[in-house]
């Protein structure tokens, strides 16, 4: 495995970071780009050739967040080229995060609000703005407004963490029934993924710019900070190296955070402490999800230094520690698997530069990769009818 020293690590860091800006910082997003308007409270999704009102959609269709557009995309996997398409809802601009509630109704973290969608009849029901003031509507990688997006158990909340450009963000809690925010708790800066324990006692909110992950108890809102930087802080807004994603371990609720390929911070949100085990793939590390069983599944976007770092891949992690890394093609963002956990979904959205137009299907089993073209940037991916992984997605 390769060993870099964090020295030699920040030289390479800060020469890339000086030509790429990419998700080192918080200040390269399009501060430029005109305000976007409200899109309307539904909107057609593709008919079928037949004409009329779309079939009920089936289970196992992914929905996609179109982070590059103001939608989300309907996906059939088993689809080829146009067919794979089942058309699109307009949601709000740049939607980022999803979480996908037992009753079919989607919720969508966007610049704009938290939207529903009802995956039934395929059409946006609301639009629940924030009560946290993030500026402009903007699109890109640092647009404000909501990033990650997770249910309560019960379904009752929705969780989202909202951006605040050049500032700490705030974890917004929204009613699912009143379909309003109830509760805005502040938070650490550019919250990426949000989580939330197996029993909604408490939700994790990942926050990129910070190196930490807050803790907030869901029954007296309290809030506590827990640095995630097994590399260190050192380089600040400008450093590549801190979290993205977090998985919450079936096992013991313990929370998984993979960095660079090379270190896998395990984190007892009780306690604080965290523990680094290694890893193997060699490669800059975003999107993390979890199987029932515990096995976990990384996501790889590719070197920051070509000369010394390997390409994308999807690393599965048995819970003993083993390793397989799948090779993919193409920059990366986040990993959902099918409800058998046989299939996993990569998609191609990359919050960088980089990206391409649709999703990655990795054949657990056998390691076959199948890329299905769909979407504009396809950021986070829900797989209707349930699924089998938890957290980062």
């Amino acid at each position: 495995m390769n060993r870099r020293s964090l020295a030699g690590r920040l030289a390479v860091l800060a020469a890339v970071t000086a030509t790429l800006g990419g998700c080192a910082s918080d200040g390269g997003d399009d501060r430029s780009a005109p305000p976007v308007s409200d899109p309307p409270a539904t909107a057609s999704p593709r008919a079928p050739e037949s004409g009329g009102a779309p079939a009920r959609t089936p289970d196992g269709t992914l929905l996609v967040t179109d982070f590059g557009a103001d939608t989300v995309t309907f996906v059939d996997p088993a689809g080829r080229g146009e067919a794979a398409d089942l058309g699109s809802v307009r949601v709000g601009t740049a939607p980022y995060g999803i979480a996908l509630g037992e009753d079919g109704t989607a919720w969508v973290a966007t610049a704009q609000g938290v939207a529903a969608v009802d995956t039934r009849t395929r059409e946006r029901t609301d639009l629940v703005p924030y009560r946290t003031d993030t500026g402009p509507v903007t699109t890109g990688e640092y647009r404000g407004g909501g990033m990650g997006i997770a249910l309560s158990p019960d379904g009752s909340r929705v969780y989202v963490g909202v951006n605040v450009p050049g500032g700490k963000g705030t974890l917004e809690v929204v009613d699912t029934k009143r379909r309003e925010v109830t509760r805005v708790v502040p938070v650490g800066r550019r919250p990426f993924d949000v989580d939330v324990s197996r029993d909604g006692r408490q939700v994790y909110a990942t926050n990129h710019d910070s190196f930490d992950v807050t803790v907030v108890d869901t029954g007296e809102w309290t809030v506590r900070r827990i640095e995630v930087a097994p590399y260190g802080t050192e380089g600040g807004l400008g450093s590549w190296l801190k979290p993205h994603y977090t998985a919450v371990r079936p096992s013991d609720g313990a929370l998984l955070l993979p960095f660079e390929g090379e270190r896998l911070a395990v984190v007892d949100p009780g306690t604080g402490r965290v523990r680094i085990e290694d890893m193997t793939a060699n490669t800059h590390q975003h999107g993390v999800t979890a199987g029932a069983d515990g096995t976990l599944y990384v996501v790889g976007t590719g070197p920051i230094d070509p000369s010394e770092d390997d390409g994308p891949s999807l690393t599965v992690r048995t819970p003993d520690g083993d390793e397989r890394v799948v090779p993919l093609e193409g920059p990366h963002e986040t990993v959902t698997l099918s409800a058998d956990g046989r299939t996993a979904y990569v998609s191609g959205g990359f919050t960088r530069d980089g990206y391409w137009n649709g999703l990655s299907v990795v054949d657990i089993g056998t390691g076959r990769v199948t890329r299905l073209p769909v979407g504009e940037r396809p950021l986070a991916v829900a797989v209707l009818g349930g699924e089998e992984g938890t957290g980062g997605a």
